[in-house]
């Protein structure tokens, strides 16, 4: 799971980034509203958390112009406890939640998990299915049917990424920030290899077919036509 965290408090900031980086999520950060605004369009993470007041951009008008735009993760709102119409206005532009400062970190991990599970995006099993494809988070692996394709870092991400968002154009880009980080030194061709060791892998159990490359563009998991 892919979170970003935009908070301008740097002491905050980094206790909640260390607390999810333990957790094993990956976690991008930003400090203000403009910069954590471009990072949540490029479309790669599976939740934002999000601060109301930030310099820049605050985080209301980040909700208003990500939903305006289509973007559909998942947005837990910090806010102050005595900032009530904040909560409401966040809620009806189109966030998802609110978490009252200060918090628990019991309840920061809980509302995540009901977020994750409201979205739909991961089994109560950690498992994803595409068909005979499979993924086991908790075995950190894909299968073919029962049989595991002793998948590496990267290849695991990749598949991970395809499943979440299945039927979906996927741009090099977005598969690139999302696995490399967008402040990576790798040259964005490195996914083209690593979707080849991916198919290479599902080839023997023909599932290769199932990453199908979008010419120009990028690659989408889908049953051939």
């Amino acid at each position: 799971m892919h979170i970003l965290v935009i908070e301008d408090d740097p002491v905050l900031r980094k206790a909640v980034t260390d607390l999810l980086s333990e957790e094993e999520y990956f976690v991008d950060q930003a400090s203000a509203g403009d910069e954590g605004f471009y990072l949540a369009q490029q479309d790669i993470y599976d939740l934002i958390i999000l601060d109301v007041m930030l310099p820049e951009m605050s985080g209301i008008e980040i909700v208003k112009k990500l939903r305006m735009t289509g973007c559909a993760v998942p947005i837990l709102l910090l806010t102050a406890k005595d900032s009530v119409d904040d909560r409401v206005t966040g809620l009806e532009a189109g966030a998802d939640d609110y978490l009252v400062k200060p918090f628990a970190v019991r309840e920061l991990l809980a509302r995540m998990k009901a977020l994750e599970r409201r979205k739909g995006n991961m089994a109560m099993n950690n498992q994803l299915y595409y068909g005979e494809l499979l993924l086991n988070r908790k075995a950190h692996d894909g299968f073919a049917g029962k049989v595991p394709l002793g998948l590496g870092l990267k290849e695991y991400d990749i598949l991970e990424f395809l499943l979440l968002n299945k039927e979906q154009v996927l741009t090099r880009e977005q598969i690139f920030d999302r696995v490399w980080g967008y402040d990576s030194d790798a040259a964005i061709s490195i996914v083209d290899l690593y979707i080849h060791y991916l198919r290479k892998k599902l080839m023997p159990y023909g599932l290769d077919s199932l990453i199908q490359t979008v010419r120009g563009t990028g690659f989408i998991l889908r049953e051939p036509s």
